[in-house]
């Protein structure tokens, strides 16, 4: 198991709080950023386009400030983050991807949403996920952190990030639907089990391949996809899962996993 350090220098974020305090994942100025943003773009040129050109056309200067605020929370908006990195470069493959794909990456970054990851994963196509399951889920390990008002945000905002991404839908009763996933959400899943640890056959099992509710066989079908297309080095030959992402470390990133 890497340790969290090191998943740290990934990409990763830990702690108590998180973006999905005052905000959702963002689908839709996120996707308005990266239709205009080059993949090279700095998170210095994304905080011009963002804050001074107001690209995402927000009201004021202060909306602007706190919506680059939020991205760089959610996201990290720098290509120096390997999970960012790969997560721009896996973002123009597939338009029907973007929504899970968005939401893989805030679960990587934010506390507070990956605290409801098994509640919804876990929950039956067609049951209820309600606002105050969630609330209950975030009180759990310290039922006075928070004030009423406070969960019933956080647990809002958290709802609308799994209804974003196609897990929930419906606008006051939330019901649990499945996903659509692509290639890049599986190549995603593989290359974050990957800098937890994991090689081969395991790269299709846990907590990331889980959420996308897909079977061993068809998270094969996917990553060969990806293997086609040469994102990935994906062979599977007598039993035996090899997999490379040779495209998405740097040298010095490889090292990290083994510090």
């Amino acid at each position: 198991m890497v340790i969290r350090s090191n998943l740290e220098k990934f990409g990763y974020k830990f702690g108590q709080s998180g973006a999905h305090s005052a905000r959702s994942m963002m689908l839709a100025e996120l996707r308005s950023l990266f239709q205009t943003a080059s993949i090279e773009a700095s998170r210095e040129q994304l905080q011009i386009d963002i804050c001074n050109h107001n690209l995402l056309n927000k009201p004021t200067v202060k909306s602007r400030k706190l919506t680059y605020r939020h991205l760089v929370d959610l996201y990290g908006l720098s290509i120096d983050i390997p999970i960012f990195r790969v997560f721009r470069i896996l973002w123009p493959l597939s338009e029907d991807a973007q929504p899970v794909l968005a939401l893989q990456m805030a679960l990587a970054r934010d506390p507070l949403l990956r605290l409801s990851q098994d509640l919804v994963v876990d929950t039956s196509l067609g049951a209820q996920v309600s606002r105050e399951d969630t609330e209950e889920l975030l009180k759990a390990p310290d039922p006075e952190r928070f004030s009423p008002a406070s969960l019933k945000s956080f647990a809002q905002n958290i709802n609308g990030s799994w209804t974003q991404a196609g897990f929930l839908k419906g606008k006051a009763r939330k019901i649990r639907v499945r996903p659509i996933v692509s290639f890049p959400n599986v190549v995603f899943a593989m290359y974050l089990t990957y800098l937890e640890g994991a090689t081969g056959e395991r790269l299709f099992r846990g907590r990331w391949a889980s959420l996308l509710g897909l079977s061993e066989n068809q998270l094969s079908e996917q990553a060969m996809v990806a293997a086609q297309r040469g994102i990935i080095d994906f062979k599977q030959s007598g039993g035996v899962t090899e997999v490379r992402f040779t495209q998405f470390l740097r040298l010095e990133e490889e090292q990290w996993s083994y510090e």
